[in-house]
């Protein structure tokens, strides 16, 4: 991923053992990271387990929210993707028990379909 395609907002797949320090003591033991991407700060990290929403909130980005959301909980999900005009996907997941999905913008090829092949292949059976 180019400066430039980050600075455009434009997800892109990050390489986990980059990842795997920084997440190390958010991991299980025996859990694995998979695949990440990153939107600017954010990242959406997939596990053998979970998925991993990270936020990264102020100017510094040294206060980080992480949502973990194991795949068991994810009811449904959809991706509404950019149009011409419209430079942004909208990534929108479901959890049991909650009335509002959770909701992402991405950019434009932004790894979505990925993300959408991950979400499908950890979706329970």
């Amino acid at each position: 991923m180019g400066l430039i395609d980050t600075l455009l907002g434009h997800a892109g797949e990050k390489p986990v053992d980059k990842l795997a320090e920084e997440f190390a003591p958010l991991l299980a033991p025996g859990e694995t990271l998979q695949r990440a991407f990153g939107l600017v700060r954010d990242l959406i990290v997939f596990t053998d387990r979970r998925m991993i929403l990270v936020d990264k909130q102020g100017v510094t980005g040294s206060k980080v929210q992480y949502l973990s959301i194991p795949y068991r909980s994810i009811v449904m999900f959809s991706v509404e993707t950019a149009g011409h005009f419209d430079m942004d996907s909208e990534l929108r997941i479901w959890l049991s028990g909650q009335p509002a999905p959770i909701a992402r913008t991405l950019g434009r090829d932004s790894g979505v379909r990925e993300i959408l092949a991950l979400l499908a292949q950890h979706a329970p059976r």
